[in-house]
């Protein structure tokens, strides 16, 4: 049994406001997909994603880790099914 109540626990994963970003996992691959994320906001497909993010209320960095957790889903279907990117036309909200 441990010395910490359940509710010391869980205000052990919030931060201030309630959000933050994750802590556990790769710290490089996360930087890496972070920044690639960042980066492809030129992308339509990716905007509307990322806009349609902000538009539901997410902070700029809640979009951003939700366009890089998006993009990780797209990396892995590619892998599964040995396909190449084809971008889609982008889905309007």
């Amino acid at each position: 049994m441990y010395a910490t109540s359940e509710r010391a626990q869980l205000a052990m994963y919030r931060s201030i406001h309630g959000e933050h970003a994750p802590r556990g996992g790769n710290r490089q691959l996360r930087r890496a997909m972070f920044l690639s994320a960042f980066a492809a906001l030129h992308d339509p497909a990716s905007r509307t994603y990322y806009d349609r993010c902000r538009a539901r209320g997410k902070t700029h960095t809640q979009a951003l880790l939700r366009l890089a957790r998006h993009r990780i889903s797209v990396l892995f279907a590619m892998l599964r099914d040995g396909a190449f990117y084809e971008p889609r036309s982008p889905r309007l909200a």
